[in-house]
C-alpha cells in the first residue's frame, strides 16, 4: 500500500502549492510512490483519517484555520510546516503589530470600493483570529520545510525522504528563510 499523502493551504499565498506544482514531470513519479488523499489541487472536501504525512502552508490565521490544523494532526501520522507561513507566521504575520479591529476596517471600510463593512454575520467567511500564528504554536509539527516559497527541489527533496520512511536532512542551502 503506497503512502497516503495530504496538503493543506490554511492562511497563505499559496506560493507553496505553486512550488510544489513546480516539480513538473516528477509529480508522475511522485503520483506512482504516494496518494495524495487531500489538497487544494484535488476535489476532497473532507480531511480523511489515516494519513501518512501531511505538507501544511499557511498561518493559522482564523477560527476555520485553528479547527483544521486540530484535525490534521489527530489525522496524520507526520506534519510538515510547509514554507515560512506556516514555519514562522512570515508575511501574515505583519498584520500582528497592529488591533486586528483596526485591520478589518482598514480592508473591509477604508479600502472598499463597494458597500464598505466589514463581515460580521456571513457564514463563509471564517472569524479573523488576533494573531496570525506558526503552526507549531498550534499544533504538535515534526518537521519545518523552510523558504518563501520553498524550492521545487526542496519540496521533492523532502516528499522523497518522508515517502521513504526518513527525516530529511537539510543543507544549509535548503534553510532559506522568506
Amino acid at each position: 500500500m503506497k503512502p497516503r499523502v495530504a496538503t493543506v493551504w490554511l492562511g497563505g499565498c499559496s506560493g507553496c502549492h505553486m512550488s510544489f506544482l513546480d516539480m513538473d514531470e516528477r509529480l508522475i513519479e511522485l503520483a506512482g510512490r504516494m496518494d495524495l488523499v487531500y489538497s487544494p489541487i484535488a476535489d476532497v472536501k473532507e480531511f480523511p483519517r489515516d494519513v501518512d504525512v501531511t505538507l501544511v502552508e499557511g498561518a493559522v490565521t482564523n477560527d476555520e484555520n485553528e479547527e483544521m490544523a486540530h484535525i490534521i494532526r489527530r489525522n496524520s501520522r507526520f506534519v510538515v510546516s510547509f514554507g515560512d507561513c506556516a514555519v514562522s507566521g512570515n508575511v501574515t504575520a505583519l498584520r500582528n503589530g497592529f488591533d486586528k479591529e483596526d485591520v478589518l476596517r482598514r480592508a473591509y471600510v477604508e479600502l472598499a470600493d463597494v458597500d464598505p463593512q466589514i463581515p460580521r454575520d456571513h457564514p463563509t467567511i471564517a472569524e479573523l483570529m488576533a494573531k496570525a500564528r506558526p503552526l507549531h504554536e498550534i499544533i504538535p509539527v515534526d518537521a519545518f520545510l523552510h523558504g518563501c516559497p520553498p524550492t521545487a527541489d526542496q519540496i521533492w527533496f523532502a516528499v522523497s525522504e518522508l515517502l521513504e520512511g526518513r527525516m530529511p536532512a537539510f543543507s544549509p542551502v535548503y534553510l532559506r528563510y522568506g
